[in-house]
């Protein structure tokens, strides 16, 4: 999916092997670019390179599996990939690095989003696109991990631009273990609408509230609205989402926020799904879309930011938020045994595109650019 500098067609066997660092600013169990970066660097070894992946800050469960920044490791790449999403002391330091330079942008929620919740999350926003135009003209390479992304880059100064998906772990929802007491409790009879991500305002969560009470009015009064994602960044705006809760006059048990979960809980949120929602207003790749359809789980999404990108052709894709119009689609995909299997269908041919065949053929493509 690679393009731009790399969209001729190199023989990957041309590729020597090559030590390929990347640096993440922070190493989280579960957060997608680094899960992704991890991915990427056992493909990378099992290739015959040398990879490893450093990082500022590091959870404890992690230290044995990616190495500090401070490493003298971290500068001695023949290529060196910087997943930027945030301000950190590591675009500095990329700007003055030897060797090949790639930056791969993950996107940064635009500050607006924060101004009514917090003046600090506002700051660190508009700060991280100021210093990411910064990069423009001390990289060789720079990728999205979508075309919205990629455009973004794009309109900064940035060239040559390209494309390169976060890298995706099957595993990590199909073969989780088995939860079976939470199961349990979620297979009752009610419908179950996910959504997995952050509860902060540009996922639009109110806008989900929004869509059960439509749901209730007018399909059914058997359902569960369950938020998968930290909850405890802006307290602010989790305050008002139960006060609309609460001023529709539905239940509040009906709306579950889990906060962050282990793997195995996460994979058994999406295995007890009736259909995942998502109505963000941005979104620069947006993996839960992704691991919804490795669970079969059939996929609503309103058609913003990189969505589109993502979901490829497959789940349902809306342009406007008739709630009316998408309790329906909810309704349908939970009863209607037909379209369900339709578009579980669509949704395990796009899972095709995202195969560590591919991410391997773009890593091959990216090396022989580099050499």
């Amino acid at each position: 999916m690679i393009v731009g500098i790399i969209s001729q067609a190199l023989k990957p066997e041309t590729t020597r092997n090559m030590i390929v660092n990347q640096w993440v600013p922070a190493a989280h169990r579960g957060d997608a670019i680094g899960d992704s970066a991890r991915r990427v660097r056992d493909l990378l070894r099992a290739m015959g390179h040398e990879s490893d992946l450093y990082a500022l800050t590091i959870d404890d469960d992690l230290r044995g599996d990616v190495r500090g920044f401070g490493d003298p490791g971290a500068t001695r790449g023949d290529a060196t990939i910087f997943h930027f999403a945030l301000p950190s002391p590591m675009t500095p330091a990329f700007a003055s690095l030897g060797g090949f330079r790639v930056l791969q942008y993950h996107n940064i929620t635009p500050a607006h989003f924060f101004a009514p919740y917090d003046p600090g999350l506002f700051r660190l926003a508009a700060l991280g696109r100021r210093e990411l135009a910064t990069l423009a003209s001390s990289v060789d390479l720079a990728l999205g991990d979508s075309d919205y992304n990629r455009q973004e880059l794009e309109t900064l100064g940035f060239g040559p631009t390209g494309v390169m998906p976060i890298a995706i772990s099957p595993d990590r929802i199909r073969k989780a273990p088995r939860q079976p007491v939470l199961e349990s409790l979620l297979d009752d009879g009610l419908v179950n609408v996910l959504f997995v991500g952050r509860i902060v305002p540009n996922k639009r969560i109110e806008d989900l509230i929004r869509l059960a009470e439509y749901y209730k009015r007018y399909i059914d009064i058997q359902y569960r609205f369950i938020f998968v994602g930290r909850s405890d960044g802006l307290p602010r705006y989790l305050a008002a989402l139960r006060a609309l809760i609460d001023a529709f006059d539905m239940p509040r048990e009906r709306f579950i926020f889990t906060g962050p979960v282990p793997e195995a809980e996460l994979a058994t949120y999406y295995r007890t799904a009736t259909v995942y929602v998502s109505l963000s207003e941005h979104e620069g790749f947006c993996v839960p879309l992704i691991e919804a359809m490795l669970a079969d789980v059939p996929v609503v999404a309103y058609a913003a930011g990189a969505v589109p990108d993502t979901l490829g052709g497959a789940g349902i894709l809306v342009g406007s938020k008739d709630f009316e119009h998408l309790a329906e689609l909810v309704g349908m995909l939970a009863y209607d045994d037909e379209v369900r299997a339709r578009v579980i269908a669509g949704q395990r041919r796009r899972l095709r595109d995202f195969t560590d065949e591919r991410i391997i053929a773009d890593l091959n493509r990216l090396l022989a650019a580099a050499r």
